[in-house]
């Protein structure tokens, strides 16, 4: 790698966003600052190490400059290739800025890395930058370094010099804090790293933000200690000594959580302190006014993009003029949302190609009648406004900022898909007799890695206007034996001694536990271990997940089936919290299998659903087959498809289903999940945690074979034939 190789960049992109805030600027109000730029980078993918811009005018709402992409080429200020967790500084001067990041480029280098990047401008948009590559640079004194993370800059008043701050690594050792000078024009170190920060643990420590407040200074750092993970913050009245580690921890949720940055709001007492919470794919958002105690402000914060690591600057009106006119876009990026509440947020299509955009609206919508409300990302407006008549076709649209101008045609449509609001899957469904309704139970998803931790239930009188219930079962607070991965559960009502119960089988960190409750709103009641823990014999591979309950109203056993790659089955006895010995039943679906059994009885057969393929691939789809038995063995038909992906309409990934008859009838509904639409198809592995429940028409034919169902946008309206 290359000591200190200047590189002169004149660069487009800005987009502003959140977090750590450490202004330089001594003199002036922060009255002359109007709004925020956020620095970040998105991923740890191909095209994701790289810098991005967003701007927001309160520090709560955020809206990305152009288009989300980069405002600068990361293989041509770096040496990986890749780079990320930006920090920006403004200088003493007010008008010079300065950015630092790390040099680091995951797909090719996994975590280990040698270089940190110091960049220059006086506009936030053309910045010169210098790599500082630390083994080289000081060869006696780190030679033997691979990791140099997170760097930051501050303004040291006593020295009046600009202190650089990061984390670096070696060995087994852990990660330790340290600081240095730069040079008077900003391309190099004239010190030698020293350590900045000693922990009393010896712990790791990461992700280092500064920030100045009542004569002291405050380092919010990760401890990476495995007993102890997560924000803490040292306090010391000298920068570069002396610094006591407080009490506890600064961040508020117990998810795992990185890159945390401090930043002051304009013309308030106010701090805002941010996260990266990495494993759950979002960013928390808490407020202090003493920088000691913080309160979650999510329900106040949106973006239209997924940031990781970044920091926030105050900027005046003049500085994001200058970023409006230079990556202001019209285009997809510059819908923000839509403050109507008929018009289902997570499925707006807007195709920039064609100039178009879709609305799918709630049922209760006038489409007569409808303002769609466009919030736009700063400097954009749209003509027209208000209500407008959509039952005839597309309506014009006409988005503009400076001297550019668009027009898209605007069409509005109710769909009932995806029923509910939000991302949820792996959808349970029950008829209760004791409340006349429908009980839906999906997976809580939205999680990087499927790692939500609770689960809720949604009730309905009809099948399509539907109420969230609440969270009826918390793992972290409810369950003794597992904390992780809330997973596909399955529920039935079953009436004992002549009272309803309820008994609710969850997936718990890859086991099946069991909860009651007198009320299909629960709450339920864990039985205090898993029902099933560990692989039927003789079974190799696969996983414990994925239960399915049915009742049998031919002998009125009940029934517990599971399994990722194998099928499992056995009776429950009476009980329904314990299985009956020697009734286990290992099935042979074929090489379809992979998950989600679903069981169910219609006119004198046992059907058998389940999903091929993988939850995050476009295929995931349901097959089926039938049986005389609840235990098998099964009749798989040649053609046995349920139910599959359906391209031109942009719907993918429809799987893991249950099914519900209407009582006293033989109307049937599937209920699955599917990926988002329209950008679950475009996000690769994270469509297969980020899925929407639907509902559709289930039917047969004389024979008792299933008519394929064909997923649709609309959905169902009414249950009625």
């Amino acid at each position: 790698m290359k000591n200190q190789t200047k590189k002169v960049i004149t660069y487009v992109s800005l987009i502003l966003t959140m977090a750590c805030f450490t202004s330089c600027k001594s003199a002036g109000s922060s009255s002359e600052y109007k709004s925020y730029l956020f620095t970040y980078f998105t991923g740890n993918g191909p095209g994701e190490e790289a810098i991005r811009y967003a701007l927001s005018s309160d520090g709560y709402n955020y809206y990305a400059l152009n288009n989300n992409e980069p405002i600068v080429d990361s293989k041509v200020i770096s040496t990986s290739g890749g780079v990320r967790d930006p920090h920006i500084l403004r200088c003493e001067d007010g008008k010079t800025f300065y950015m630092v990041v790390t040099d680091l480029y995951v797909t090719e280098q996994g975590w280990r890395n040698y270089a940190m990047i110091l960049m220059k401008s006086t506009d936030l948009i053309n910045w010169t930058s210098t790599v500082i590559n630390i083994p080289e640079t000081f060869p006696e004194e780190f030679g033997d370094i691979h990791r140099v993370w997170a760097p930051q800059t501050i303004y040291d008043k006593e020295t009046k010099q600009y202190m650089v701050y990061w984390s670096m690594q070696t060995g087994n050792n852990p990660d330790i804090i340290y600081y240095a000078y730069a040079n008077e024009d900003f391309t190099g170190l004239k010190t030698t790293p020293k350590q900045l920060y000693f922990s009393p643990s010896n712990a790791a420590c990461i992700d280092g933000d500064i920030i100045f407040k009542d004569g002291q200074y405050h380092l919010f750092f990760k401890n990476e200690d495995e007993s102890k993970k997560g924000i803490m913050q040292a306090v010391s009245d000298n920068l570069t000594s002396g610094y006591k580690e407080l009490e506890g921890f600064m961040n508020v949720t117990k998810k795992p959580v990185e890159g945390s940055s401090v930043f002051k709001l304009i013309d308030s007492d106010a701090f805002i302190l941010m996260y990266d919470m990495y494993s759950s794919g979002k960013y928390q958002f808490t407020k202090s006014t003493d920088l000691k105690s913080f309160s979650v402000v999510d329900d106040a914060i949106s973006m239209n993009f997924h940031p990781r690591h970044g920091t926030v600057l105050p900027i005046t009106e003049k500085e994001e003029k200058a970023l409006l006119n230079k990556w202001g876009k019209i285009g997809k990026s510059a819908f923000v949302s839509y403050n109507t509440e008929h018009v289902k947020k997570n499925n707006v299509v807007i195709d920039d190609e064609n100039l178009s955009v879709f609305l799918p609206l709630k049922l209760n919508a006038n489409v007569k009648s409808l303002d769609p409300k466009f919030e736009l990302t700063p400097g954009i407006s749209v003509t027209p406004e208000g209500s407008q008549d959509f039952s005839a076709g597309p309506l014009s649209y006409t988005f503009s900022t400076g001297n550019r101008t668009k027009t898209y045609k605007v069409s509005a449509e109710k769909n009932n898909n995806p029923v509910l609001d939000g991302f949820y899957a792996d959808p349970e469904i029950i008829y209760s007799h004791k409340t006349k309704k429908y009980y839906l139970y999906p997976t809580s998803d939205g999680f990087t890695g499927w790692s939500g931790t609770y689960f809720k239930t949604f009730s309905s009188p009809d099948l399509v206007n539907w109420t969230d219930e609440g969270v009826i079962l918390d793992l972290e607070k409810d369950v003794d034996w597992a904390n992780r991965n809330a997973w596909a559960p399955a529920a039935i009502e079953k009436k004992i001694n002549g009272e309803y119960k309820y008994f609710y089988y969850f997936t718990a960190a890859q086991k099946i536990g069991v909860a009651v409750s007198d009320t299909p709103t629960g709450p339920f009641k864990d039985s205090g271990q898993p029902l099933i823990a560990e692989r039927p014999k003789g079974v190799k591979g696969g996983q414990e997940i994925d239960p399915d309950v049915f009742t049998d109203p031919v002998s009125g056993k009940s029934y517990l089936y599971w399994g990722n790659s194998y099928m499992a089955g056995v009776e429950l006895n009476p009980d329904m919290v314990s299985v009956k010995k020697n009734t286990l039943v290992i099935f042979n679906p074929g090489r379809t299998f992979r998950e989600g059994t679903e069981v169910f009885y219609r006119n004198g057969k046992y059907y058998f659903m389940w999903s091929e393929d993988d939850t995050r691939s476009p295929n995931y789809r349901v097959r089926y087959a039938t049986s005389n038995s609840p235990l098998g063995p099964l009749n798989i038909p040649e053609n046995n498809i349920v139910l599959e992906k359906r391209p031109e309409d942009g719907l993918y990934g429809t799987g893991h289903n249950s099914v519900i008859q209407t009582p006293d009838t033989d109307i049937w509904h599937i209920v699955y999940h599917r990926f988002n639409r329209p950008n679950g198809i475009n996000m690769g592995d994270a469509a297969g945690f980020n899925r929407e429940v639907c509902i559709d028409k289930l039917t047969f034919n004389p024979d008792g074979s299933i008519i394929p169902v064909k997923p649709t946008l609309t959905g169902i309206s009414t249950i009625e034939k």
